[in-house]
């Protein structure tokens, strides 16, 4: 070793000493911040001696201390406390006491029930500003540390890793911080981006988990720092007795062995340490592999081509589908992938029946192939909507978004049966053209220039001027009929103030609020009612919900004045895009 294991224990126990000497949390809190000072000061330093390769390494230990005497009040007065959050009350109409009125119990188990769910993009939008909104902590039964650790399932769920770190840089401070940067090292070190993941574990002052400490000594290895790394080897190994999959990975990487050949893919930096210390690395994942194997064997060029796979081996074909849905084949190359199945003529002419005997993913190959013998338009939409609905129901849905919609693009949409009007639709439109632009049609008044206001390019006085002319007009039109998106524009402008004579088809939609939604509008619970939204939309995309639970969806939105997050809503349902 080239640092003594002696000279180790010297300043192990020196440091430990050190904090020992504090006895209060504050004081030991202290401490640590007159370190992370001196660690900047010799940062900026030119001096190379032993002890400021200490310093620049005591950020990194994890030390072991006993709490007995430290004294933790219990009735702190928590009423002023602030939530880590991204945004401010105000961005979407609500107020730092958003969770002040509502039992912390009753927040614990809403969110846990939401938690279950894969939710759709709205609903994920309405947990984002519930949750990463700054705002006071609830009055009772519910934590600051249990708050963050809900907040943090949440980022951690959702996979938006801009989110993320937008979430660390906004609070530096977060009590659980080292979970936040584990899952940002995961991430891009599956990319094979590990200098992105060694800027995340360099972000932090103090690490205290194993797994992060052995990510801040390859980090150091591969920054050509491998006396720093011995050194943090040592300590750590002092402390704790470490990994032996670890130790002998880093004997190699420190150039003491010539080789290891074991392999572990109990997890991202063990599997990428596998692949490091044996250029030859051989790894065959299945359907079961985790989905980090699946990113990292694709973006370090170790999987095979798809061309290769064996049709016959079922866990390869359903390993294709899946790594399909997270993006990382092209949906394109699945479908091709099907054509190579060989059936006989009386299946693809029989199709139906032949389809109910096959395992799944034959049966999208056979349905895939019997489409591109149709010439039918409707038979081709009937085919789709099978293999469709067959991709959802092995939840591989994203395995055919971009290419069903591809494939419906190519047809007319004057011949498209009216039974199928609504599957083309809702499968047409993509992520990428719902950006586009709004087409105005003052001959409907969902779509007329009306909804500037709600992309608040129009005041309200110009709103009630347009409002009342649009109106006029369309009463004037016997053959004009208010529809269900038109009485929820008319209901949410009266809402915010605009004066709308009466139409006969608004009392058509009675309210639907039950008192509970009534008490939380009273008390300003706006947290706990973003909460009950998200529930209600569920894992449904917006244009999946019915008149009935969109007409209760914007009401209460309306009540409680959650203005910017309704105008999100009607602009997403409501016009019409090209």
């Amino acid at each position: 070793m080239k640092i003594s294991k002696q000279l180790s224990k010297i300043l192990f126990f020196t440091f430990f000493i050190l904090l020992a000497q504090s006895a209060q949390a504050q004081e030991i809190k202290e401490i640590w911040s007159e370190i992370e000072k001196k660690n900047i000061s010799n940062n900026e330093s030119e001096n190379n001696d032993e002890s400021t390769n200490v310093l620049d390494q005591v950020e990194s230990v994890k030390v072991k201390f006993s709490d007995e005497n430290i004294l933790v009040d219990q009735n702190l007065d928590n009423t002023n406390s602030l939530l880590s959050g991204l945004f401010d009350p105000d961005d979407n109409d609500l107020k730092i006491d958003m969770w002040l009125k509502t039992d912390g119990a009753a927040i614990k188990k809403q969110i846990e029930r939401i938690q279950s769910k894969n939710l759709s993009n709205f609903s994920e939008r309405l947990m984002d500003v519930a949750l990463l909104t700054n705002s006071y902590i609830p009055n009772q039964n519910f934590s600051q540390d249990e708050f963050e650790r809900y907040t943090l399932d949440h980022l951690i769920k959702k996979k938006d890793f801009n989110l993320v770190e937008q979430f660390i840089q906004k609070n530096p401070s977060v009590k659980d911080k080292e979970r936040l940067i584990k899952h940002i090292a995961d991430y891009y070190l599956s990319l094979n981006k590990i200098e992105n993941s060694c800027s995340a574990i360099n972000s932090l002052s103090l690490i205290t988990e194993e797994y992060l400490t052995y990510y801040k000594i390859y980090c150091l290895i591969i920054q050509d720092k491998k006396n720093e790394a011995q050194l943090l080897f040592d300590l750590n190994s002092e402390t704790d007795s470490l990994d032996d999959f670890f130790v002998k990975k880093f004997e190699v990487l420190m150039g003491y062995e010539d080789s290891n050949y074991i392999l572990s893919d109990e997890n991202i930096l063990y599997f990428h340490l596998s692949h490091k210390t044996d250029k030859k690395l051989i790894y065959y994942p299945s359907v079961e592999s985790k989905e980090f194997i699946w990113k990292y064997l694709s973006n370090s060029n170790l999987l095979k081509n798809l061309n290769d796979f064996n049709l016959s081996d079922i866990d390869q074909v359903k390993f294709v589908e899946k790594a399909t849905s997270e993006g990382i084949f092209e949906e394109r190359d699945l479908l091709n992938l099907y054509k190579k199945f060989q059936f006989e003529i009386d299946d693809l002419i029989n199709y139906e029946k032949a389809f109910k005997n096959l395992p799944d993913y034959e049966g999208r190959a056979l349905l895939y192939q019997r489409f591109l013998l149709t010439d039918n338009i409707e038979k081709k939409l009937i085919l789709l909507s099978k293999l469709n609905k067959s991709f959802e129901k092995s939840n591989f849905k994203k395995s055919f978004d971009d290419e069903l919609s591809k494939l419906l693009k190519k047809m007319d949409k004057e011949e498209i049966p009216p039974k199928f009007s609504s599957f083309y639709l809702n499968n047409l439109v993509t992520e990428a053209n719902k950006k586009n632009k709004i087409k105005f049609n003052d001959e409907v008044f969902h779509q007329s220039k009306v909804l500037n206001y709600f992309l608040n390019k129009q005041s309200l006085p110009k709103t009630q001027k347009l409002t009342d002319n649009l109106l006029s007009k369309i009463k004037k039109d016997k053959k004009y009929s208010f529809d269900f998106k038109d009485i929820l524009l008319l209901q949410s402008l009266r809402s915010d103030g605009i004066q709308i004579s009466e139409i006969d088809e608004m009392s058509q939609y009675i309210s639907e609020l039950n008192p509970e939604f009534d008490k939380m509008i009273d008390n300003n619970e706006s947290g706990m009612i973003l909460l009950k939204l998200a529930e209600i939309i569920g894992e449904k995309e917006l244009d999946q919900l019915n008149n009935r639970t969109l007409n209760l969806i914007v009401e209460i939105m309306n009540r409680a004045k959650l203005i910017s997050l309704r105008n999100e809503l009607l602009l997403e349902i409501l016009p019409l895009k090209v």
